[in-house]
């Protein structure tokens, strides 16, 4: 007797490059130019507001920890935002915000009503308000239009055309001045704009926006549950690794350099550049992996592993030349390629009307932790010098990036059309 069962319908891979994908990716590759160019023109640039070495890397941090602060801010505002009045909301708001901050950027040297570097640093705080609304929503949108058997592929394809944004800005820097990348940075983000208007809102969005009753984008829900506030810190803590190599090992790559004894003087910005070459190139590893075996947990904590070998390889079999410090990274860099992964695990962890809010605010608590990551690292340093100094720092966030893939809750192949009560 035959069956009478229907086959399941063939799944089709056309949608991974329809426009909430194209626009998303477009829009993390833009967002990344931005995010990261303060990390490539931190020297130039506070050079020649005539700053020396010692006050361009007090200074310089201080204004990253600006940067990072407003994405903190950011992350909460357009997550909030994103889930009251959707998506598509947050992706035109943030992009205005910070192409606008960044157009100001350009002209930090030209200003005259106040102090250059107080001007700065407010506008990489305006700049990191928009840039925190970026990929939460991106991912969000993509993860809900998405078949859930293409959602790690999706989002990984977002997040690996996304990061070359840092590749093109530090060769954007080389090519013009930092000035001139500003500008360029902010002019993109216009252009995108306009890419936008085509892109329609998720349609898991719609529905729930349609029922009154339910409560849409409240922050503080994260806090009045246990077992909520537990996943919503976890997926926090899977993220810590990354912006630890980012933030501190890769941004203050200069003074790792002087103390391996390197020679020639290592480029921060070029230091960046081939680690976001190894993310880009990891980010569309690990959704592929995540596919394979069928687990977003095994996936991250491979990755994570390996990021953690390369790291502790780079501060005690210390790289002898500059090109060697610039492929440790290149490694380290594809280690922590499970961002978009640790993304997508923060959107899928909770329900549609929390989901923007959580997608969004994750990942910028995680870069608003750089704060305390630079904070710790200048004060362990006098003390522990500088080599010893980064791995105190390295070995608190991966402890707790450890513990927290370990233990949260496995959310591959889930359903995301529900609600969190």
């Amino acid at each position: 007797m035959q069956s009478t069962i229907p086959p399941p319908p063939k799944l089709s891979y056309k949608s991974l490059f329809g426009l909430p994908v194209i626009v998303a990716a477009l829009g993390y590759f833009v967002d990344i130019y931005d995010l990261l160019l303060f990390g490539i023109v931190r020297v130039p640039s506070l050079k020649d507001l005539g700053l020396n070495d010692e006050q361009i890397s007090n200074v310089g941090a201080n204004i990253l920890n600006w940067q990072m602060g407003g994405l903190l801010i950011g992350g909460i505002l357009w997550g909030v935002l994103g889930d009251k009045r959707g998506r598509l909301s947050v992706l035109f708001g943030s992009i205005i915000t910070y192409s606008i901050a960044n157009i100001a950027c350009g002209f930090i040297d030209r200003v005259t009503f106040m102090n250059p570097v107080d001007y700065y640093a407010a506008m990489r705080f305006v700049a990191g308000v928009g840039l925190a609304g970026e990929l939460g929503a991106g991912i969000t949108l993509v993860s809900e239009v998405l078949p859930k058997q293409l959602r790690a592929i999706g989002t990984s394809l977002v997040a690996g055309i996304g990061l070359f944004g840092a590749v093109v800005a530090y060769f954007t820097v080389e090519l013009f001045n930092w000035q001139n990348a500003f500008l360029i940075g902010g002019a993109m983000g216009i252009g995108l704009l306009l890419l936008r208007i085509g892109v329609i809102e998720s349609g898991m969005f719609t529905e729930v926006s349609e029922q009154k009753h339910v409560q849409k984008g409240n922050f503080f829900a994260f806090f009045t549950n246990w077992e909520r506030f537990s996943r919503y810190m976890k997926c926090i803590g899977i993220g810590l690794p990354t912006w630890f190599i980012i933030g501190i090992l890769a941004t203050f790559s200069n003074e790792f350099g002087k103390a391996f004894g390197i020679a020639e003087p290592v480029k921060p910005g070029l230091t960046i550049m081939w680690c976001y070459i190894g993310l880009a190139i990891g980010d569309l590893a690990s959704g592929l992996i995540s596919q394979g075996l069928e687990s977003r947990k095994k996936a991250v904590a491979l990755l994570m592993g390996f990021t953690l070998l390369v790291s502790l390889i780079y501060v005690y079999v210390t790289p002898k030349t500059v090109m060697s410090l610039y492929m440790y990274f290149l490694a380290m860099g594809f280690g922590i390629g499970y961002w978009a992964m640790f993304v997508t695990i923060g959107a899928e962890q909770f329900g549609t009307n929390l989901r923007a809010t959580a997608a969004t605010t994750v990942p910028n608590m995680v870069r608003g932790t750089v704060i305390l990551m630079t904070s710790l690292y200048a004060y362990f340093k006098p003390s522990l010098a500088v080599i010893n100094a980064g791995v105190a720092v390295g070995l608190i966030c991966f402890a707790i990036g450890f513990y927290s893939i370990l233990t949260i809750p496995e959310t591959h192949g889930k359903d995301l059309n529900y609600l969190e009560e």
